[in-house]
């Protein structure tokens, strides 16, 4: 665990709004450039955290569990698969500048540092806009829209395939700035954009002429007509300023998505629009219409814009009645219980994965995607909830008493005997709630 707590929060604070210098994040070698992103996770739940108690003070208005564990969830997922292929998106920008760069910036320079946040930024705008007005990118895209709450939790809300296609946009820069300038700046660009999601910033001030704010992004999430591919920005406004997507924030923003997902499911959230392309491919017809279907945006069809028809944006005005199925207290502390016990020992796992073998790691992901699956199942009141729920119980107190209690698994000798003992513990207190209760609401398919 040290090495995940290792950064100091003023540093951490510094990087979250992109406030470093080129001195102390500038590498030679790949194997310098640190996991920003995973030293970060704590602090993004601490930031979390301390912005609903915030809200709860000032507002009266509490973090619903469902959406904050359906928006985080995405992001341990999105984690999880970028641990167990995470060469796969930088193969490419290794490739081109090992062997078609045209010339060599220097790494340890302030120039190249400077060039690069101002490059990747750029590169970053287009691609955001593709994935936004191409219906087969905005399918994985539509991820981190789908909340209809907009908190520092909602930046968390991440697509697990996104950056298996978003590094198209990026490899140009290889022509010249060396990789892990690059990456370096990969992650900061995505780490500035946390901060953003927030409704406690209002204004700027002057800085909302350059900076991507939080008022500016608001706009991006909402599904208001008016909000509708606009603000693509990551860190710089400027590029929506130049390129004709700038909308400033007016009426109230109501955020999420045009036709609103009605699930907490993590993998169908990851899923759906992929499964939607396919069955309009399939009953549209004509080839061509077929890969517009594909290549054009989201909202075309036959006889319209390559964009689709702005009229046929559903009219939408605060407040709206948002997917909020009844959960009793009970079932959101068993919710609460498992889902921080789940990201704890994922946490180590991440910490430690590097001494893994690929299937233990696979094995692991596995578990977190069953688990978080099985938390979706229980806040949308699905019927199955009860009998998944307990099957992962007992598959997790079974694992431990055949394998880590006996160490036949030394590669998950991490997980200490106490933090172990607690899981199982509070899965036999907590399960025997959780089938009460069910029971007592009669959990049924919404």
């Amino acid at each position: 665990m040290d090495q995940v707590f290792k950064v100091d929060p003023v540093t951490q604070l510094r990087r979250f709004a992109y406030l470093v210098t080129p001195n102390e994040s500038s590498f030679e070698t790949l194997e310098e450039v640190p996991d920003y992103i995973v030293e970060s996770l704590p602090y993004f739940t601490i930031s979390v955290i301390l912005e609903a108690v915030i809200i709860g003070i000032r507002d009266k208005k509490w973090l619903r569990v469902n959406d904050t564990v359906s928006s985080i969830s995405a992001g341990l997922l999105m984690t999880a698969v970028k641990t167990l292929f995470k060469s796969l998106e930088i193969l490419a920008y290794i490739w081109v500048y090992e062997n078609y760069r045209i010339f060599e910036l220097p790494w340890n320079s302030a120039w190249t540092w400077v060039i690069c946040m101002l490059t990747f930024d750029f590169a970053y705008y287009w691609f955001h806009r593709a994935a936004h007005e191409v219906n087969v990118l905005w399918a994985a895209h539509q991820v981190h829209h789908s909340s209809e709450e907009y908190n520092l939790s909602t930046a968390l809300r991440q697509s697990v395939v996104q950056h298996y296609t978003s590094w198209i946009f990026y490899v140009p820069m290889a022509l010249a700035i060396p990789t892990p300038v690059m990456l370096v700046h990969a992650q900061f660009n995505l780490l500035y954009q946390f901060w953003i999601h927030t409704e406690l910033v209002s204004s700027l001030g002057p800085l909302e002429y350059i900076l991507n704010t939080p008022s500016h992004h608001r706009v991006h999430h909402g599904r208001n007509p008016y909000c509708i591919d606009k603000n693509y920005a990551g860190t710089l406004i400027i590029w929506d300023r130049m390129f004709g997507t700038f909308q400033a924030e007016g009426e109230k923003v109501v955020y999420g998505l045009t036709h609103p997902l009605n699930s907490w499911n993590p993998v169908w959230i990851q899923v759906c629009h992929f499964t939607h392309i396919l069955k309009t491919v399939w009953t549209t017809p004509g080839f061509g219409n077929k890969l517009s279907v594909i290549f054009k945006g989201p909202g075309w069809m036959p006889g319209t814009p390559r964009l689709g028809n702005p009229e046929d944006i559903p009219k939408v005005s605060a407040p709206v009645e948002v997917y909020n199925p009844a959960m009793s207290v009970w079932l959101q502390l068993y919710v609460a219980f498992h889902y921080f016990v789940n990201q704890a020992v994922f946490t180590l796992y991440l910490d430690n994965h590097q001494y893994m073998g690929y299937v233990i790691g696979l094995a692991c992901c596995l578990y977190v995607v069953y688990t978080l699956t099985c938390i979706g199942s229980i806040c949308d009141n699905k019927w199955y909830a009860p009998f998944i729920e307990i099957a992962r119980c007992i598959l997790v107190v079974g694992f431990d008493m055949i394998y880590l209690s006996n160490k036949s698994v030394p590669e998950l000798s991490f997980l200490p005997s106490s933090l172990r003992n607690g899981i199982h513990a509070g899965s036999v207190v907590f399960w025997l709630l959780f089938l009460t209760l069910s029971k007592t609401e009669k959990i049924k398919d919404s």
